[in-house]
């Protein structure tokens, strides 16, 4: 997992995670739509943060930087959330 996306691992809920992850995307191009959902796998707890930015070419960067990956017309984060206490 990219480092940036690391740092959000900390993130308490997901207003926060939403927050941290627009800005970061942001650094590529304005956010033009995001969605996180909670997903937990084996007892883990994850985000799935589909995203879309303003053109084809900040998309393609930020795959390139971050490591998204497409989904269908979405661009795909997923975040290993640490464990609540």
């Amino acid at each position: 997992m990219n480092q940036a996306l690391k740092k959000l691992s900390s993130c308490d809920d997901f207003g926060s995670l939403e927050l941290g992850l627009r800005a970061l995307c942001s650094g590529f191009g304005p956010v033009s739509r995001m969605d996180v959902l909670p997903m937990v796998d084996a007892g883990k707890r994850k985000a799935v943060c589909l995203l879309r930015l303003n053109s084809p070419e900040q998309e393609q960067n930020l795959i390139t930087q971050l490591g998204a990956i497409r989904f269908g017309e979405d661009l795909c984060v997923i975040v290993d959330l640490r464990m609540s206490d």
